[in-house]
This record gives C-alpha cells, structure tokens and sequence, in this order.
C-alpha cells in the first residue's frame, strides 16, 4: 500500500539497527536510499544505492556526507530520515558527568542533527518529508542519563520548528521510541535486565527495530500527507503521553 517508486532518500545511522531497518524498508517500497555511517561499514544490501561515511557531528563532515549522499542520490531528496545517535550505558549522575561526556553526546545527538538538517534541506523538494528519531527518555527524562534525554527532547524541539518553518512544502515529524532490541541496549538487557524492562511495557516486550522502521516508513509516506511537528510513540505504550 506504501509506494515510494521514485523517492529518493537518505538514512543516517544505517548500517545497523533502527536506520538499517528503515532503509531497507524504504527500498522495498520503492525508494532508491543512501545511508549513513560513521564507523561501522553497512552490510552490502542490493536494495541500497549506496553507503556514506562520515562524521556528522562537525558541520563540514555534514556537509561532506550530505553531497555524497546527494551524488550518489541524482541531486535532490524527497526524505530525509536522521536515525543516527548514541546512549552512553553507564549510570552517571549530572554532578559526576564529565564535559567530554556531555560535549560528546550533545555533539552526536543534537549538533549532528542541525548540522544535517541545514546541509540536507535546501535538496528536499517539494511534497518531501523529514523524520526526526527521538525517544521516550526526551518526553520524561531519564535519570542518570540526562544528556541523552536533553539532546533527544532538543530533538522534538527541532521538529516542531521545522514543521512550522518548512510548511506546506516539506512535512517533519518525529517517531519516539522505547527500549527497542538494538546493541545501543546490550548493557541493560544483560542477565535478567530484559525481562524486567519487558515487565514495565503493557504489550510485553522490546521493540524490534522493524517495529519502529514501519512507522518512519509510513511517515515518510503520501499516507500520512497532512501529518507534520508530529512526536509517535512506538513504546509498547510504556509512556503515555500527547
């Protein structure tokens, strides 16, 4: 029902996980993708056109990764998914949290995604869509992880700026998740930490990455067309919230 022939469109964080996942998905139903990496090396996917390294942390690194991607694309975009981030596992409390953490997390997970909005945007072409990754730690925080959940509340901050001020042309939406069976989530999963994280979310389990890839794809999707400065939550309805 969800026909992208024709879309083009690029991914970061695409070699694993979420962003893996939605590439693919956007590729089978029609859309020629790029993704975006930084260290890891995609698996070869026939479905994909091509796969961009670079550091989108730092604006010309962006701006690298962005024209690549739009080579390799032929010119233009009509969705832009910003996937890519990190969580650092460890418990650290704001007091102890050190600048090189903070400066870290707040480089990959909220720069980045302003360094490549503005690279990216000016390529998007009429009647796109721009989705946003953010998470449930954005919506309620997240004790001894407040760096992540800051940069990813900053990102639902973001989308409903653009929505605004991308409207009617360009429609920008953000997708939340929750725990969702990623390596990002090894830590907290290990010995019995899964089936009590599981015991907290009323469908009874973790997402998998294609539970949350099947909504980015609907959102970058003529299906939802009137649909913009959006937050869905894909949480197994652990975080109720508007």
């Amino acid at each position: 029902m969800i026909d992208l022939a024709g879309k083009r469109a690029f991914v970061t964080g695409g070699s694993r996980g979420i962003g893996r996942a939605t590439a693919l998905l956007l590729a089978r139903a029609g859309a020629k993708v790029a993704v975006g990496y930084l260290s890891r090396k995609p698996p070869a996917e026939t479905d994909i056109t091509a796969a961009v390294r670079g550091d989108l942390g730092t604006a010309a690194g962006a701006q690298k990764a962005v024209a690549e991607a739009l080579r390799a694309l032929g010119g233009n975009l009509d969705i832009l998914v910003i996937n890519h981030g990190v969580w650092p596992a460890e418990n650290v409390p704001v007091a102890e949290m050190s600048d090189a953490q903070w400066e870290s997390t707040r480089r990959a997970n909220l720069d980045a995604v302003i360094y490549v909005c503005r690279a990216a945007i000016p390529s998007i072409t009429a009647g796109g869509a721009i989705v946003l990754i953010s998470s449930t730690a954005g919506q309620r925080g997240e004790a001894f992880h407040a760096d992540y959940a800051a940069t990813k509340g900053a990102v639902i901050a973001i989308t409903k700026s653009l929505a605004v001020e991308l409207a009617p042309g360009i429609t920008v939406n953000c997708v939340a998740p929750g725990w969702v069976d990623t390596e990002m989530a090894a830590k907290p999963y290990a010995g019995e930490g899964r089936q009590r994280i599981e015991q907290t979310i009323p469908l009874g389990r973790v997402a998998s990455a294609e539970d949350v890839a099947g909504p980015i794809v609907f959102l970058c999707s003529s299906l939802a067309r009137h649909i913009t400065g959006e937050i869905l939550n894909v949480n197994g309805g652990s975080v109720l919230c508007g």
